[in-house]
């Protein structure tokens, strides 16, 4: 259920019974505009069409006040031509993929949402976000992912995705959405109906996933399953082909009624705003042409097209009045874009973006807020820190036992925050790839200790690393990897295993608490490691 709604809508704004049909039209297109001032080209050309929504791209990006002018002039131009106002999104996901960053928190990895297996943190750090961008008058987010993080070859989807399980994620992105839409944000699961199994990048060219129906079902799809029960706003549509659930040939998720009409909307219920991934990437336009493709996913039922930042205005003018000739011919029919046109208006009215008003801009940064929400990045990772294992219960690190540290040197907070639990700890700082005689010495200390802790990043692609940790006497070694949690895989004979998951400053403060016992190990692994380490898995 939604939690933000208004009382009222004027009739003006609730209704689309006057609108000519290329007003109707236009706003199922979510517009680009490139620069970080509105230009006299760009307000011409949300004059005429008055689209219905408009994504923001690295080209528009500035601090918190120059967003907070641009998109004022955004929502300006439109109503002044007497249209109403726009959607305004962005991509702003957390860890790889974060387009607000000047002046905005820095937010690490969705993995961590996961796990913290916490709805109420969950929730926090969607409300953060909302806040975030609500501050400077962007009012829908293209998060949270939903793909699985099943394949590790995976170019596009590998670090952005919440975890491998699909319960696990269908709770983390579902609390996520509430707490974005608890701001007035829409959020955004994507990418239906799954990208985690793909090998190739959909930017490049069209992957195909050959996967049966009931594994997509139970898997990929269940995914999102959490997010559309919880109420979530709008579903992103992949362009990829499913053969499972889709016969014809090469045809993508994006283009298919199949899939967006007859498994989104009819078999998961799903009635809020479908929108195509961006058009300009190369599993469409290797295929189609982009006024081709923007009739096809109209057809397939699709509510907003997203010609993306690769389209020029020509172009994107081009696709709009293909969508509008195909109207007048017969070969979409009125009732087909009223449908979304009232969905698309509903759904503005609902989070109160028609009442639209300006916000000044010499005050985003207070709005934004950002001394508390450090509070919620510091939380979410003491609440994410997962003990996966610990055979010898050797945590928490006792004052009574002889505790050797193996860490890596360019990472000096390391020392610097484990030190304040027991400054009788032997420490041996190494290098990112340590040669023979770094691991000869932290095999001297780890022998003298009862309790070894050495601390990882990326050892998985690092065999030095990998090196290290195997040198050292296993059945009393510790390790904990600050980035990937992949790194046990390398090393499964150590005697307990930590994960952060992320190589942001806070992970370090966080990991040296539950070290020593400052505080619990409440994480669960978001990941599959083993058969014996599944997601969901943490010490007991």
């Amino acid at each position: 259920m939604l939690i933000f709604t208004i009382q009222s809508v004027s009739a003006r704004q609730s209704t689309f019974e006057n609108w000519t049909l290329e007003q109707r039209v236009a706003q199922m297109f979510m517009v680009t505009l490139h620069g970080s001032q509105l230009t006299e080209v760009g307000d011409a050309f949300l004059r005429q069409w008055q689209p219905g929504a408009v994504v923001l791209f690295t080209s528009n990006i500035g601090t918190p006040q120059a967003i907070t002018r641009l998109t004022n002039a955004y929502q300006q131009s439109i109503t002044d031509a007497g249209g109403v106002p726009l959607l305004i999104s962005i991509d702003q996901e957390g860890g790889v993929v974060q387009r607000l960053t000047d002046g905005f928190t820095q937010l690490p990895s969705p993995i961590l949402v996961t796990a913290t297996g916490s709805a109420q943190v969950a929730q926090q750090v969607g409300q953060m976000v909302g806040e975030e961008l609500a501050a400077v008058g962007i009012n829908m987010n293209l998060a949270p992912v939903a793909d699985l993080e099943t394949n590790r070859e995976n170019p596009i989807i590998f670090r952005r995705s919440p975890g491998s399980d699909p319960h696990l994620v269908g709770e983390a992105t579902g609390n996520v959405a509430l707490g974005l839409q608890s701001q007035g944000v829409l959020a955004t699961l994507k990418h239906f109906p799954g990208h985690g199994e793909t090998s190739v990048d959909s930017h490049a060219e069209l992957p195909i996933i050959r996967l049966d129906r009931e594994r997509l079902e139970s898997v990929e799809i269940e995914a999102f399953r959490g997010g559309v029960d919880a109420g979530v706003a709008a579903v992103m549509v992949a362009h990829i082909w499913y053969p499972a659930l889709e016969p014809e040939e090469n045809l993508p998720a994006s283009l298919s009624h199949n899939i967006i009409t007859g498994i989104l909307r009819e078999e998961l219920g799903f009635q809020g705003i479908i929108l195509t991934d961006a058009m300009d990437m190369g599993a469409i336009d290797t295929q189609y042409g982009y006024p081709t493709a923007a009739i096809m996913a109209i057809k397939a039922g699709v509510d907003i097209v997203s010609p993306g930042p690769g389209i020029g205005l020509e172009t994107q003018t081009q696709m709009i009045q293909a969508v509008i000739d195909a109207v007048r011919s017969g070969e979409i029919s009125e009732a087909r874009i009223d449908e979304s046109v009232q969905r698309i208006l509903d759904t503005k009215a609902r989070f109160g973006i028609l009442d639209w008003q300006p916000l000044d801009e010499n005050t985003a940064a207070e709005r934004i807020n950002l001394p508390q929400h450090e509070q919620v990045i510091d939380n979410l990772f003491r609440s994410s820190v997962t003990v996966a294992y610990d055979r010898h219960n050797f945590i928490p690190l006792t004052p009574d036992r002889r505790i050797a540290i193996i860490f890596l040197a360019t990472r000096a907070q390391i020392q610097q925050e484990c030190s304040q639990y027991n400054p009788n700890i032997r420490w041996v700082g190494i290098a990112d790839e340590p040669d023979a005689e770094q691991i000869g010495w932290a095999v001297e200390a780890a022998n003298w200790s009862d309790t070894a802790v050495v601390f990882t990043q990326n050892a998985i692609y690092n065999e030095r690393q990998q090196a290290l940790v195997n040198a050292l006497p296993q059945e009393k070694t510790i390790a904990v990897s600050i980035f990937s949690p992949y790194d046990w895989q390398t090393f499964p004979n150590v005697a307990g295993y930590v994960a952060t998951y992320s190589p942001m400053r806070p992970a370090v403060p966080a990991a040296c608490a539950v070290l020593f016992g400052a505080i619990p190990a409440n994480g669960q692994l978001p990941v599959t490691l083993s058969p014996e380490l599944i997601a969901g898995t943490k010490a007991e």
